[in-house]
């Protein structure tokens, strides 16, 4: 199978490509940033809880790497925008697309370890430490299943 990467699948110009997979990346990160502002949101409500007092100080160092991770995977997800509206009009689009995929991928590496934070946050208030790391690890496993291995199985079987 042609890899649409370097042109074989699609008869298309460079500029065209770059169109299309400018299009289907804005798709992607409608529904990446969405979620991630959401869990971003959540995450700024925890310390204006009445019960945020009473975390240990193991929890609140988790809260706080788990905001900053938040934050972090925020702008690393809306970056392609920024530089999309930066960049428009210079004639960058291919390089526009392949930086943004990256700053993409970047943002759901962040958003692992900002759920992995989540996770860890919530269950250590509700559970056992050894269970709540037990949890999430099998919660981090999943994420990589369904986020890297599913496609890259994929990928290769196409191959």
């Amino acid at each position: 199978m042609a890899n649409p990467e370097v042109g074989g699948g699609r008869d298309e110009t460079p500029e065209e490509r770059a169109d299309r997979r400018w299009g289907d990346l804005l798709q992607e990160l409608r529904v990446t940033q969405t979620g991630v502002q959401i869990l971003f949101g959540f995450l700024l409500t925890v310390v204006f809880q009445q019960r945020f007092s009473q975390l240990s100080p193991t929890d609140r160092h988790l809260y706080v790497v788990t905001v900053a991770l938040g934050a972090a995977t925020t702008g690393s997800l809306v970056g392609p925008v920024a530089m999309h509206r930066l960049l428009t009009g210079q004639r960058l689009k291919p390089e526009t697309v392949v930086w943004a995929s990256r700053l993409t991928v970047l943002g759901l590496f962040l958003l692992l370890c900002t759920m992995t934070c989540s996770l860890l946050l919530v269950l250590r208030v509700v559970t056992s430490d050894a269970t709540s790391a037990w949890i999430v690890g099998l919660m981090v496993v999943w994420f990589v299943l369904c986020w890297l291995v599913f496609p890259l199985w994929v990928r290769r079987r196409g191959d």
